[in-house]
């Protein structure tokens, strides 16, 4: 019997619970702390598909002794007070739907999926909590194998130590529900009420090797219907907005067109005014404010681009808030939320049965 298993009562009320997942940060913006986040995250078979015994020495031989010092830099060119913005911006979140769900008495809390807080930590803390019935909420309004299904391996790593464990559910994406839209294109028209319309709205999600396409992964269509529902919404004619995929990593083909590439194509045209959004992101992080925010206006405004502007991230906006709580509220449908009397009641039949007091 592992730790996890201790302390089982039947004298217990039976709860239900929502588990937010998003990919995690590492502890500190240096070196030492990104080699633990980088060797975590580039060890995923989901992240990495190509064979081991290829990967295995690029990894421990060069990326591990380069790449951490590199990230580092980035990492403290946006770090926040409190931490990371996306542990901070993740952690907003869980507490704005916790409160939106007050009344339903939801246990709701967050994990990463690599660093802290950890899946198994979030479990765990959810066990003792007595929850028996747990949805589990990939933070990616696209689903990928890389993100969505990686996520949902790690929950179900951890549960294979539960010797009770709960009835599960799990939410796939998201990326064309009327609400998560809505609260884009509200987000968004809330930023031009004060900046004004650009000239051109680029959509920019992350990217993924374009094998994982032909593979059979559904993410390059649901960015591009994404994409397609949020320019309806803003009422977008089609020269007005464009789509493209960014954060390349070695030197196979990615997912077109590239954010760099169309960033320097617009530069060189002379837009006046461009607006990046990122629509693949509920929550600012590494990708949108260091690489889209800083790196993305450097590349637009070089290459002769005129007013370059990042839209953040939906973050704790309350229409998102609002949003992920319709979202997720079918998914627990037929959930009986069980009362004091329904637990002192199943405790008296188990001890009818035999069960210790």
């Amino acid at each position: 019997m592992t730790d996890l298993e201790n302390g089982f009562s039947h004298d217990f009320t039976p709860r239900t619970g929502v588990l937010l997942l998003n990919l995690g940060t590492p502890q500190a913006p240096d070196a030492r702390a990104l080699r633990t986040y980088l060797r975590e995250f580039l060890s995923d078979r989901r992240v990495i598909e190509i064979p081991r015994w290829i990967w295995w020495p690029l990894l421990h031989g060069i990326i591990l002794n380069t790449r951490p010092r590199q990230s580092a830099r980035k990492y403290a060119a946006i770090w926040q007070e409190e931490g990371s913005p996306l542990l901070v911006h993740t952690r907003e979140q869980t507490r704005a739907l916790e409160q939106a769900l007050a009344d339903s008495g939801l246990v709701v809390d967050f994990a990463m999926r690599y660093g802290e807080p950890s899946v198994a930590r979030a479990l765990e803390s959810m066990r003792h909590q007595h929850v028996d019935r747990l949805l589990v909420v990939p933070l990616y309004p696209q689903y990928s194998a890389a993100a969505s299904a990686s996520a949902l391996d790690a929950v179900f790593q951890c549960l294979q130590r539960q010797r009770n464990m709960p009835e599960l559910r799990t939410l796939r994406h998201f990326h064309d529900h009327p609400a998560y839209i809505a609260a884009l294109a509200q987000h968004i028209r809330k930023h031009w009420q004060t900046a004004g319309k650009p000239d051109v709205l680029l959509m920019s999600f992350h990217g993924l090797p374009r094998f994982t396409l032909e593979r059979g992964d559904p993410y390059f269509c649901e960015c591009q219907k994404t994409a397609r529902l949020l320019a309806e919404a803003l009422e977008l004619p089609a020269e007005s907005w464009r789509i493209s995929f960014q954060s390349r990593f070695g030197r196979t083909e990615w997912l077109r067109p590239y954010t760099a590439e169309v960033l320097a194509e617009l530069g060189r045209a002379r837009t006046g005014s461009l607006d990046v959004v990122c629509p693949g992101f509920v929550a600012d992080c590494l990708e949108t404010l260091e690489e889209i925010a800083i790196e993305g206006k450097d590349t637009f405004v070089s290459h002769g681009g005129g007013i370059y502007r990042y839209i953040s991230c939906l973050n704790n906006n309350s229409e998102w808030i609002s949003a992920l709580a319709e979202i997720i509220t079918p998914h627990l449908a037929g959930w009986r939320l069980e009362n004091q009397q329904d637990s002192a009641s199943r405790r008296d039949r188990a001890r009818q049965l035999g069960a210790p007091a």
